[in-house]
């Protein structure tokens, strides 16, 4: 609770989670709460300590296991010279930088019981080791993973996570041996049982996977069973032979296969017991053993800043300069020392087994916690000074990309299609995927913005065949996708594995594989994108990712919550319970408790971000059904006027480029109520009114969303815009409307015009009869602009109104997400699906 409660507040400042469990197992320990008279004898009397140190140890082992697990061979491959030149520099001199510094401490602080070379020896190995699963987690919080610097960082993380650790070995088997000759034979034995393990045992293991069929669909119990036998067994060989047990489940963790994501699905299921169980047991041990208050005259705090100098110093000093002479630039050297210098749990690991061995006292210990967490701490803010995005140079899979993200937006001028008056279509999109509920509704958007000649040919023209194949050849651009997979970036283990495999969930994971197929039959160039991230940064990343794709139209999905695939339960509400007619609008955004309302919420908090951050047009495909609704082969577009409705126009213009899709479009007006005795127009859909209790929405999230998610603010439109966007307004429908076609119209323009039917309409309600249009056909798609900036009309007390009849007023939230007419659509239910634009460019 402590370190969970610690973690809370350093995770604002990106800090990794062990800072808080250490922090925590300090201040139980005598430096704070141990002052406490009586706290430590009635919480952590002496009895337990014993068995507390036997389950944390077991918890050390697990984790040592999963610490295996999540070091992967191929990525040193990557990098392999640059990778072990880093790593074997920084260690050489920060062990001797360590070795230098141990005969002052020596004299100073350690009894002369101890043999030099033993402190000596550890006090080099907590020099010169780096924490490899904190390093992970710092490279994927702050987004390092698919640059040069974090792919350089990692595989020489993996090369001295491997190398320190064995140095440790030899360091315990020095401590544990009576002689030379038994520290040989326990080194040799332990050479000849790693060499055993990584060929029979490994190929066996992998054998055995496959045999399983745990390589295909994850662990089985069969597996899982044989893994922990083979974990236990290394440890206690190890651990009998004279060095620590834990490197027996290093070396277990090291020969599980990782062919088909099998690694990472044995870490999920052990990560969760040993990081809630065992391992803040072992923080607590460590806490307890460590007391700051030792630390109280000049001469050992002179001697603790002089360690945390000297070990920054070491490997800052040797990872800037090899990997300078690697050929990276002064700011990515440096970017790379101070990743190398970050300690954590690992020199944890090393300092308590050099205290239970009696080689340090509670004094040294202490001031080696101590630089620990200062040099832990220091990482994330001197990485985020020294390598700031916009200096990041992105990797790409068979090479490395020297531009720069700053740069990119040269490269979106030559990869956009130019948007002609004649030939408006969009060519380039980008496809939002995060799970398979979505997946119906973007394979449906996608197809509907596809080129039409994936479907059949165009319909014949008056125009001679010929001159038209000619000029659309020029003018129709080649449409390709770019499908984004967003995938939620945690504090497990298992996350950070996936995020260190981008390269090889991008051809494994379903739903690109999936969206990949539909490309492959459909005849559309796909390029396929992985990003693993926190949720708070998904919509950054998206409108990142379609800038950095040169992106013209950015595709959003939205599905139900209540519709989710294979779902065979039965009413919640019993059999007995009166039956209750829910409209749409109510199971989408949540009205019921059934309904999974947080989770709709927090997802149009995601929505209303990506709306704002985004610098490309985009489109959120609201499919209340969860099935894609692609029988839907007529468009309703009513044209209220602004930027939002006009790209919708557009829109419609051009998936009516497609034979099998027909439009409506009408120019919807608001008239003066005084004018003539108008009848008001019934909503569809409401033959049986009932009153439905929904609580305002924004009161469930579980954050305010005026703190985390604030609303999207627009400046006030003075009058020269509102007259500029009104003269755009005039023009777009002229052009379309009230067009008359000739010889050098593009065919594909005038076979789009031909199939869709245009008129305008005044109302004093326009909601209201917008609603009764669009119930004419059936089944419907309903194409709308967002409307929340230079709208042609305010809709709000007419919304109102709607909503109150649907008895779910008070709906706010998803108001100030797709706008008013997009609210009043879904709330009527007439719609089989809707699709929601927005424009970049407001004029």
């Amino acid at each position: 609770m402590m370190a969970q409660l610690l973690s809370l507040g350093l995770g604002k400042i990106k800090q990794p989670k062990v800072i808080a469990e250490v922090l925590g197992g300090i201040l139980l320990g005598p430096t704070a709460m141990g002052r406490i008279p009586g706290f430590t004898e009635h919480i952590f009397p002496t009895q337990s300590i014993t068995y507390l140190s036997l389950v944390a140890n077991v918890g050390l082992c697990l984790f040592l296991f999963i610490v295996g697990l999540e070091i992967d061979g191929s990525v040193i491959k990557r990098n392999v010279r640059s990778s072990l030149f880093i790593a074997l520099s920084a260690m050489t001199l920060s062990f001797g930088l360590g070795a230098a510094i141990s005969v002052p401490l020596y004299h100073n602080f350690i009894p002369s019981s101890v043999k030099f070379t033993y402190f000596m020896v550890f006090t080099g190995v907590s020099f010169s080791i780096t924490a490899f699963p904190v390093l992970c987690r710092i490279l994927t919080a702050l987004k390092l993973l698919d640059t040069t610097v974090g792919i350089v960082v990692l595989s020489a993380g993996v090369c001295n996570d491997v190398v320190g650790w064995s140095l440790l070995a030899l360091a315990v088997a020095l401590v544990n041996a009576t002689s030379g000759l038994t520290a040989l034979w326990i080194l040799l034995t332990c050479v000849a049982f790693t060499v055993f393990l990584m060929w029979p045992v490994r190929i066996a293991l992998l054998w055995f996977a496959r045999f399983t069929g745990s390589t295909e669909n994850g662990p089985t119990m069969f597996f899982m069973t044989v893994a922990i036998l083979v974990f236990w067994a290394c440890s206690f060989f190890t651990d009998i032979v004279g060095v620590n047990a834990i490197f027996g489940a290093f070396l277990a963790g090291l020969i599980v296969p990782r062919e088909g994501g099998l690694a990472i699905a044995l870490t999920e299921k052990l990560e969760d017991m040993v990081t809630i169980i065992f391992l803040p047991l072992y923080f607590t041990i460590s806490g307890l053993n460590t007391n700051l208050g030792l630390l109280d005259n000049g001469i050992t705090w002179g001697f603790t800043f002089a360690i945390i100098c000297l070990d920054f110093a070491g490997k800052f000093t040797a990872c800037t300069i090899t990997a300078r002479i690697s050929g990276m630039n002064w700011r990515e050297s440096g970017t790379v020392g101070s990743l190398m210098s970050c300690k954590g749990l690992v020199e944890l690991i090393v300092l308590n087994i050099g205290l239970a061995a009696g080689i340090l006292t509670q004094r040294v210990f202490s001031m080696f916690v101590f630089e620990a967490l200062v040099l832990t701490f220091m990482t994330t803010p001197l990485v985020s000074m020294l390598y700031p995005p916009e200096r990041r140079v992105r990797a790409v899979v068979g090479g490395v990309s020297r531009a720069s993200t700053g740069d990119l937006d040269e490269d979106k001028s030559v990869r956009k299609s130019p948007m002609t008056e004649d030939q408006p279509w969009r060519s380039r999109f980008t496809v939002v995927l995060d799970k398979f509920d979505h997946m119906a509704g973007m394979l449906v958007a996608t197809q509907l913005v596809s080129p039409p000649s994936l479907e059949s040919p165009l319909v014949a023209t008056p125009r001679s065949t010929a001159s038209t194949t000619a000029s659309d050849r020029m003018k129709m651009p080649e449409v390709s996708v770019d499908a984004l997979r967003l995938i939620e970036l945690s504090d497990r283990t298992s996350d950070v594995m996936r995020s260190s495999a981008v390269d090889t969930l991008i051809h494994t994971d379903p739903l690109l594989s999936v969206f990949r197929t539909f490309g492959e039959l459909n005849d559309t160039p796909v390029s396929l994108s992985l990003s693993i991230v926190p949720y708070d940064d998904m919509p950054g990343t998206v409108a990142d990712h379609a800038r950095r794709f040169g992106s013209q139209l950015l595709l959003l999905p939205w599905v139900s919550p209540s519709s989710n695939f294979g779902n065979t339960n039965e009413d919640l509400s019993g059999p007995h319970s009166p039956k209750t007619e829910l409209n749409p609008f109510e199971a989408f955004f949540g009205g019921s408790k059934h309904t999974g309302k947080s989770a709709a919420v927090i997802h149009s908090q995601f929505v209303r971000r990506v709306f704002a951050e985004s610098k490309t047009d985009v489109a959120l495909f609201i499919d209340p059904a969860g099935t894609g609704t692609g029988s839907a082969r007529h468009i309703f577009c009513p044209f209220f006027g602004g930027p939002d409705d006009r790209l919708a126009l557009e829109f419609v213009v051009q998936v009516c480029t497609n034979p099998r899709m027909s439009a409506t479009v009408v120019r919807m007006s608001k008239s003066s109520a005084e004018s003539g005795a108008v009848e008001r127009p019934s909503l569809a859909h409401l033959e049986e009114k009932t009153s439905l209790d929904i609580p305002d929405l924004g009161y469930q999230m579980p954050v305010p969303s005026n703190v985390t998610y604030p609303d999207t603010f627009y400046g006030q439109a003075n009058t020269e815009m509102r007259f500029q966007s009104e003269t755009a307004n005039n023009v777009l429908w002229a052009r379309y409307a009230n067009s008359q076609l000739s010889d050098d119209t593009p065919s594909s323009l005038s076979a789009a015009l031909s199939r869709i039917k245009f008129s305008e309409h005044s109302s004093p309600l326009p909601l209201h009869s917008a609603i009764q249009l669009a119930s004419v056909h059936k089944p419907v798609l309903v194409v709308v602009g967002r409307s929340r900036r230079l709208a042609g009309e305010d809709h709000t007390s007419e919304l109102q109104q709607i909503l109150e009849e649907r008895g779910g007023a008070g709906q706010d939230v998803i108001r100030k997400t797709i706008g008013d007419p997009a609210t009043a659509f879904v709330a009527s239910g007439c719609a089989t699906a809707v699709v929601v634009l927005q424009a970049s460019n407001v004029y």
